[in-house]
Parts: structure tokens; sequence; C-alpha cells
């Protein structure tokens, strides 16, 4: 048990989700660190939570499996008596174009991507109405506002949790629980880093701010949207991409 509030963070051992986690921690959150690989990087963001003062742990899950999603979540409730935030962050992509997509890469990405979302509001949901509070924050992106070529799974996947973030919180609402999405432009991640000069440059040019955000700008509109102050706003996309949505 723990006398302050819970969070849960999905995909929380790398990029955006690791800063994320980091933030909730910094603002007196206790932060489940879920990880599904990489547990080592898990361990590290832990461990950087607590030499900033706050509390953690790490979970291993694969967040689209639903029956281990269950198990996972239902763990974290017997131990820690709550859940109060829930950040659907856990996300994958496997790229190309439609022409030559295999099935598998389309439906991978809808798996981790949608399924998981769906999956982690689910599980938390009952528990979140006993509580008759609550707060739902998913992580779409602008390709699932404008969409992508080369990224039709990605972006259909963002897309869904769009609508899934829409409908979730008009079911919820009068229970004091609000979901809403946030949708990340183009960040400065192991993604992004991956990237040729020539290509990043030509993002860049449809960026109006001309630059690429950092994991600690959606951290920070993940913790607002996570906090007391945004008590009466629900059903929102936050973009927080330089202003490509526009």
């Amino acid at each position: 048990m723990t006398d302050k509030k819970v969070a849960v963070v999905t995909g929380a051992s790398r990029g955006i989700g690791r800063a994320i986690a980091i933030e909730l921690g910094k603002a007196g959150t206790f932060v489940v660190v879920n990880y599904n690989g990489s547990k080592e990087k898990a361990e590290e963001v832990k461990e950087e939570i607590e030499v900033l003062g706050g509390e953690a742990c790490i979970c291993q899950c694969d967040i689209s499996d639903f029956a281990s999603g269950e198990i996972f979540f239902k763990e974290i409730i017997k131990k820690y008596g709550r859940i109060d935030i829930l950040v659907n962050n856990a996300g994958i992509t496997k790229d190309g174009l439609l022409m030559g997509m295999s099935e598998e890469d389309f439906s991978k990405v809808i798996d981790v991507n949608l399924k998981g979302c769906f999956y982690g509001i689910r599980h938390v949901a009952r528990q979140m109405i006993r509580q008759r509070s609550g707060r739902i924050i998913n992580l779409a992106s602008v390709v699932g506002v404008r969409g992508n070529a080369g990224q039709a799974n990605y972006a259909a996947s963002k897309a869904g949790i769009i609508g899934l973030t829409k409908s979730a919180a008009k079911e919820l609402a009068s229970r004091g629980i609000t979901v809403n999405a946030i949708a990340p432009g183009f960040i400065k991640t192991d993604m992004t880093d991956a990237l040729s000069e020539n290509i990043k440059n030509s993002i860049k040019e449809e960026i109006p701010m001309k630059e690429f955000g950092n994991p600690e700008d959606v951290a920070k509109a993940v913790s607002f949207l996570a906090s007391e102050e945004a008590g009466y706003i629900t059903g929102q996309v936050l973009c927080v991409d330089g202003g490509m949505a526009m």
C-alpha cells in the first residue's frame, strides 16, 4: 500500500514513456514503470525517479496480451490499493508502403498500439469507478490526425486511439474519470535519431516551429492532464507537435 497517488505508465523504459514516468515521479506520484523487454532500462528509470526523491517500481507485461494485462493490473491494485492515473504510452512501428505491407505488420501495430490501449482502459475502469476518480491519458500521434505515407498501420492505430479516447470519456465522465489523448509530433527519441539528416531537415520544414520536440514537452502535458487542475477537461486531444496539425 502507499499513501501516494499511483500511476501506471506503459512502455516506460525509454523515450517519451521514460520522460513521463520521471515527470510524474517528480510530481509526487508513485509510478509503476511498465516494460516488456527492456528490464535494465526500466531499472534505470526507477533509479532516476528515486534519485529525484520519488517512489517507483518496475513491472513486466506485454500489454498487447489481454490475459497478461488483466493479471498485471490486478496485482498492482492488490499491492498498492488503487490506480489513480493510467498513461497508455506503449507503442511500436513497422513502417512500409501499403502495397508491400504484410498483414502481420499491420496487425501487430494495431495489437500493441490500439488494442493495448483499449485493454489498459478496460482493466482499470472498474477500479477507477469504485474510487469515483481517475485520469486516463492515451498517447496518440500527429500522424493519427494528419496521416503519413509509409505508416498506414501506425496512423490507423493512433487515429483509433483518438476515437477510443472520446468514446471512453463519454462513458466514464459521470464517474469522475477523465480520458484524454496527447498527440505528439516529431520528438527527439531513438526513433527520430535513426533518421538521416536529409529526412530530418525535410520533416522540420513541415513543422511551423522548425524543430523537433523533446520528450519532456510531452511529459509536462501528461503531468498537467493527470493533475487536479485538469479535472474539468475530458475527451480532448492535445497536440504537442510544434504546430504540425494546424
